[in-house]
């Protein structure tokens, strides 16, 4: 009795700080000429969607905490000192795939030499359809996810929500991927919601590491156990640090110190998206991603999904990223609180 009466009061003490403070107003601004929405919560940074020719994807970029800090890479497109400069097709927060179809649209950059640039894929931006200011703001457009000689594979529409508090930020992202003709994704690592965080929230590690890609490519990431690098992951299912890479869970958390205060980041996973709950992407070297699609490498072959789409034929997406910055990280008990909120309450308000 004593132990539930604990667990309530904590509650009452939990739940008003992350879920109940008053929302800012977001403020959604398009600059077609740079190809960019900014996005404001009370006229602080919030983030940008960036959409421009020369980038092989749209792309969330940079994010900001409520704090002021910022939680993404800046390497390529503004490096910053001491970070590192591997993988420099993880910018911002994106979604794509290694293989679709055979087409590599993970890890197409501008790095990939002209030569080789027929075994990777494009996503190019074709509309904006909407764009709001509010309590919510709400970013919507159209992609098409097409090979070097522009033909579609997949058609795309998003919708990205935005909500801010205090110290929360939130982003809601639905993805609906229409086929164009019967479209394959093997079961490979790389992919499907992704986002890079900045150096100071990677996982310290004192040992060089090495990654393989999908052609056989290998990508060195250097040691970076300087004092300022303090990431940590924590699942859903308790899976901490490296051992949460490869473990399924219906969320995960990165936490670290930046600047004077923790941020926790955390991916939340929809009940209704295949591969529920998903596979988690998550590397210490700032890499945070969920892969539903990937089973078969995530489970050393005990799982093969290999998801395919007729022509015709939509599988939709939704994730919840949410960014919080506090003295001390987010507790389990609010994330769950929280992903209930997102996974079971959003959805009887949406049906």
């Amino acid at each position: 009795m004593k132990k539930l009466l604990l667990l309530i009061l904590l509650l009452a003490v939990i739940i008003p700080l992350v879920s109940a403070q008053k929302k800012q107003f977001i403020t959604v601004r398009q600059d077609s000429a740079r190809k960019e929405i900014i996005v404001t919560a009370d006229d602080s940074p919030f983030t940008a969607f960036i959409y421009p020719d020369n980038l092989e994807k749209p792309t969330l970029y940079p994010i900001f905490a409520a704090n002021g800090e910022v939680i993404t890479r800046g390497f390529p497109l503004a490096p910053r000192p001491g970070e590192p400069t591997d993988h420099p097709h993880h910018i911002g927060l994106w979604m794509n795939y290694e293989s679709v179809n055979g087409l590599d649209f993970w890890n197409n950059s501008s790095a990939i030499p002209e030569i080789k640039k027929n075994n990777y894929g494009w996503i190019k931006t074709t509309a904006i359809s909407e764009i709001k200011s509010g309590t919510s703001g709400v970013i919507k457009y159209r992609a098409d996810w097409c090979d070097i000689k522009k033909h579609v594979l997949l058609k795309e529409h998003t919708a990205f929500t935005f909500t801010a508090t205090t110290n929360l930020r939130i982003i809601d992202r639905t993805t609906t991927f229409t086929a164009m003709e019967a479209v394959s994704f093997a079961d490979v690592k790389d992919g499907l919601l992704g986002l890079r965080v900045a150096h100071e929230l990677e996982l310290p590690s004192k040992e060089e590491r090495q990654f393989t890609d999908i052609h056989g490519s290998a990508t060195t990431v250097k040691r970076n156990s300087e004092h300022n690098v303090t990431g940590q992951y924590l699942t859903s299912e308790d899976k901490t640090g490296d051992d949460a890479w490869g473990s399924r869970g219906k969320w995960c958390m990165l936490y670290g110190q930046k600047g004077k205060d923790t941020i926790s980041i955390v991916i939340m996973d929809d009940p209704d998206n295949v591969g529920y709950p998903t596979y988690w992407h998550a590397r210490g070297y700032g890499l945070f991603a969920a892969n539903p699609l990937g089973q078969k490498v995530f489970s050393q072959g005990n799982e093969v999904l290999n998801f395919r789409l007729e022509k015709g034929n939509s599988v939709t997406f939704r994730y919840r990223i949410l960014i919080a910055s506090n003295k001390k990280r987010l507790s389990t008990i609010a994330i769950n609180k929280l992903w209930e909120e997102f996974a079971l309450t959003d959805k009887k308000v949406r049906k």
